[in-house]
């Protein structure tokens, strides 16, 4: 049954996004993403930005509209994609922004969580470039699986590193305020 689920998740993910939500960016946004046969709508999506250059496209999808981050981290499953926009991004930088998240999401206490937080940063030792789309799927029951271009890269488990992962957009030291109000629908 985990075969198929995992069967049903790629497949959805690998498949064009026939219908999309909004333009962010340049980006067409795909107005929901379907999960083991669930419709997640678009909560929300937003840019990150840096020195006035757009790095990527962030957006958030939810069972249902949820405009908290503690109703996030309580929803069953969320799924964070980041769409790149820059070639300025690279797997180092990539993975000192992810670092920064989690020692921020975390309040520099990432000791419970390095070994989840190292399997996770291996996922950015690959070249990064603009067009590359990350797929974030955090399930309460399960973990978070990572995909990148719609591959599964990992599923890493424990409750502890999928709150961080949120947190790193959605807490209250996010990535950018802007991102995560825009992801949050607001």
């Amino acid at each position: 049954m985990k075969l198929l689920s995992t069967l049903t998740l790629a497949t959805a993910l690998l498949l064009p996004n026939t219908v999309f939500a909004k333009d962010v960016s340049g980006v067409q946004v795909a107005d929901s993403v379907t999960l083991d046969s669930q419709v997640l709508p678009l909560n929300g999506a937003g840019v990150r930005s840096k020195f006035f250059m757009d790095l990527y496209v962030g957006s958030l999808y939810v069972p249902t509209a949820l405009n908290s981050t503690a109703a996030v981290i309580n929803a069953p499953i969320a799924v964070i994609r980041l769409n790149i926009t820059s070639g300025m991004i690279t797997s180092e930088k990539m993975r000192d922004a992810i670092t920064e998240g989690f020692e921020h999401a975390t309040a520099d206490n990432t000791a419970d969580i390095q070994p989840q937080i190292d399997t996770f940063m291996a996922l950015f030792n690959q070249e990064i470039k603009a067009g590359d789309q990350f797929t974030l799927v955090a399930n309460k029951s399960r973990g978070v699986t990572a995909y990148k271009n719609g591959q599964e890269q990992a599923t890493i488990e424990g409750e502890m590193f999928r709150q961080a992962l949120l947190k790193i957009w959605l807490g209250d030291q996010p990535a950018q305020n802007s991102l995560k109000e825009a992801m949050l629908g607001k």
